[in-house]
């Protein structure tokens, strides 16, 4: 490092200033060898930094945002408590390989596999079986160095661990590909394919459904009931998103009284879509009583959501979220009824998946 240099850019971004250590000790900076000695360690990046005569660089913390070092290292007995005094004048200790790795310390040839680059001088050491000195450097106050493209491997990656121009032609492929599957006749019957939506008292195995829509490929409700659970007694989690009430179920049917009509209507289905199918899917088998019955139920279910995923990979990478919210917003899709009730999902649902399988039905 350059003595010159005034101001140094940390890893995070953020900005730090070179002082001298008069001006450190005014502020009560501490040093890292300072706070080896105190057996404490940062919890926060350097807040200045000095370069010593000998070009390395010293960086100085913050005492308020240090913690108490980890026991391994300063308070279980040792059989050697051994240090080296540095050119620079700081005292560094020795540490076995896996305390130093409890810190974030690493040897500098690891820290090179892992992409960063050394500097400020060794903050321990090791003695290696063959006597040789063995240093370890803190990551955190190493340089990230960029990664370069894995299938070029000239350019700095861009996404997918790809750069910009491989990404592109990769994204070129994946989106032809995708375009194929998407545009492709499935040929499928609307009135033997059905889309359905649960609300459930919770995510857990052990929560209940509390409505359930059922609509075929022609819009039309096959299915469209409250619930009534067997155990939950509240839901007021889930409440406040699908606005069922334990009032609003009083005088529902139960599931068990539900569950040959509802098996009656899949058994009659060529396919079931629903967006995020693990959650329905998990809770809906148990209106059978068989795995082999369970398992025909679920070669009959696609999921709308995972989908909607490839078509944003290869269409839209800049979409960050997933959800049928972001899905109906992508295609321009307008709730029809209270959004996250099970019959507007499952609409939803259906437009989604028409909107991604525009030739998806017979003509």
């Amino acid at each position: 490092m350059k003595e010159e240099t005034e101001e140094m850019q940390l890893r995070s971004g953020a900005s730090i200033k070179k002082i001298d250590s008069a001006e450190a000790s005014k502020k009560n900076y501490l040093t890292r060898p300072t706070l080896a000695r105190m057996h404490l360690m940062p919890t926060g990046e350097p807040v200045a930094f000095e370069v010593a005569p000998d070009g390395s660089v010293v960086y100085y913390f913050d005492p308020t945002k240090v913690t108490e070092a980890p026991p391994e290292i300063w308070y279980f007995p040792r059989s050697r408590k051994d240090s080296m005094t540095l050119p620079s004048g700081n005292v560094i200790e020795r540490m076995s390989v896996k305390n130093a790795a409890l810190c974030g310390y690493y040897p500098e040839d690891k820290l090179k596999r892992m992409h960063y680059e050394v500097e400020e001088e060794p903050v321990a050491y090791t003695v290696k079986s063959d006597k040789s000195i063995l240093y370890f450097y803190d990551k955190k106050t190493a340089r990230k160095l960029p990664q370069m493209c894995v299938k070029c491997g000239k350019d700095i990656r861009y996404r997918r661990k790809l750069c910009e121009k491989c990404y592109e032609k990769d994204m070129e492929v994946r989106r032809r590909e995708g375009d194929a599957y998407r545009n492709a006749s499935y040929n499928m019957d609307r009135a033997r394919t059905l889309f359905f939506d649960l609300e459930l008292t919770g995510v857990y195995d052990h929560d209940e459904i509390l409505s359930i829509t059922i609509v075929d490929g022609y819009g039309e409700l096959v299915m469209d009931t409250l619930v009534k659970p067997a155990r939950n007694k509240s839901w007021k989690r889930t409440e406040k998103i699908h606005g069922i009430t334990p009032d609003m179920v009083t005088d529902a049917p139960s599931m068990d009284e539900l569950a040959p009509k509802v098996r009656e209507i899949f058994d009659n289905a060529d396919h079931i879509i629903a967006y995020g199918v693990s959650t329905d899917y998990s809770h809906i088998k148990y209106i059978y009583e068989t795995e082999e019955e369970r398992n025909k139920l679920h070669d009959k279910v696609w999921c709308c959501a995972n989908e909607f995923v490839r078509y944003a990979h290869e269409n839209r990478p800049d979409l960050r979220h997933a959800s049928l919210t972001d899905a109906m917003a992508c295609f321009n899709i307008e709730w029809e009824g209270i959004a996250h009730s099970s019959i507007a999902d499952t609409l939803g649902c259906r437009k989604v998946w028409e909107a991604l399988f525009p030739n998806y039905y017979k003509n």
